[in-house]
């Protein structure tokens, strides 16, 4: 599963270098446009066949770094910011990449697994 993991990390690379391009380059566009490209295009890219993967330390490091690539631009901000990526997931107002992958993960198992089944 790793190099289907790594398959689609490297199709989220592309499309993050044709976004940088055309989309996170442009100042005329808000972040709301830019978190509707991500929700819409970027995480289902990233994300897809994500119900077969086995989450490994590695897997989750690298769809972290992945996400937070695309968020960091989104906020306007690059790795020399020093800013953490919990501050940049709240100023967005995104939930983390993994917990949406570990709960549609649950999802499969029926909706008695899920943590919010209850509500």
């Amino acid at each position: 599963m790793e190099w289907e993991i790594d398959r689609w990390i490297g199709a989220e690379s592309t499309v993050m270098r044709a976004f940088n391009r055309s989309v996170m380059v442009n100042k005329e566009l808000s972040q709301k446009v830019k978190l509707s490209i991500y929700q819409s295009i970027y995480v289902r890219v990233l994300t897809y066949g994500h119900q077969h993967w086995v989450m490994t330390k590695r897997t989750r490091s690298r769809i972290q770094a992945a996400e937070m690539s695309f968020l960091r631009r989104v906020a306007g901000l690059n790795l020399r910011d020093r800013v953490r990526s919990s501050d940049i997931r709240e100023e967005l107002r995104i939930e983390p990449l993994l917990l949406h992958i570990e709960m549609s993960q649950l999802g499969w198992l029926g909706p008695g697994c899920l943590p919010d089944a209850s509500l």
